[in-house]
């Protein structure tokens, strides 16, 4: 019996201004390392890193004593400026989409995977390049695929779990295998899951993955806002600390 996902109203969507900054500050504090106003995961779990308010000069002095020694590289999310003194590499975007009419159903040939299908599931995404996936991003959440003569050929999981919310990711099918349903059997069912304890899902494209954005808004998902990410390297000269006005302390 499939079931339909309508946003719950007094699901707050704010924390979906800044996921990343949400979920390691909520259900996967326990993933987090943390300097004061910046946090990522391990980086064998995500490269997610977050500011608590990318406006706030504190929050990038945080990350930049996360970061390591002056001059490392870092990701980071929801902004797409950097301070001055911070070298800015690269910048993504991309689209978040919220499940508002999506069906959701169980998969019952869909099989739980674990970290002993670890290395077959870095080798499928290494072919269809969903988005990274590293040694210990199953950690995140709960993640399904498909087998076909014991082989693993597509799957979808989850990543980013904040109050109210868990994102679908993961989301890749074999070259071989695709045009099937398998990508859409799985984000039902994976959403499903979701939906049984309390959450609603949602999920992230590149915004320039036209097809993938077409396709999830046919299952039920809705555009709600375009993100933006950055790569950059701290400054190169350890920062001044800030004083009580908000000024540095040269």
């Amino acid at each position: 019996m499939s079931q339909r996902t309508v946003l719950p109203a007094p699901v707050s969507t704010d924390v979906l201004d800044n996921p990343a900054w949400a979920a390691l500050t909520g259900p996967h504090a326990h993933l987090a390392e943390r300097v004061g106003r910046a946090a990522r995961y391990p980086v064998d779990v995500s490269p997610f890193t977050a500011l608590a308010d990318p406006a706030d000069p504190q929050a990038w002095r945080d990350l930049a004593a996360l970061a390591g020694p002056p001059g490392s590289t870092t990701p980071v999310t929801a902004t797409d400026t950097a301070p001055e003194g911070w070298d800015v590499l690269e910048h993504g975007r991309g689209t978040q989409l919220v499940a508002t009419a999506l069906h959701t159903e169980p998969a019952p040939d869909a099989v739980e995977l674990g970290p002993d299908d670890v290395p077959e599931i870095l080798d499928l995404i290494a072919r269809t390049r969903p988005g990274p996936f590293l040694p210990r991003t199953i950690a995140l959440g709960r993640y399904l695929g498909l087998r076909r003569d014991g082989r693993l050929i597509a799957m979808a999981g989850e990543r980013l779990r904040l109050p109210g919310w868990t994102e679908i990711s993961a989301v890749c099918t074999d070259p071989e295998h695709r045009g099937r349903g398998h990508a859409t059997r799985l984000v039902r069912a994976v959403a499903h899951g979701i939906e049984q304890r309390g959450d609603t899902p949602f999920l992230h494209t590149a915004a320039d993955n036209t097809p993938a954005i077409a396709l999830y808004e046919s299952l039920g998902f809705t555009l709600r806002r375009h993100t933006a990410f950055l790569l950059v390297r701290t400054p190169a000269q350890p920062l001044p600390a800030l004083t009580p006005n908000g000024g540095d302390a040269r």
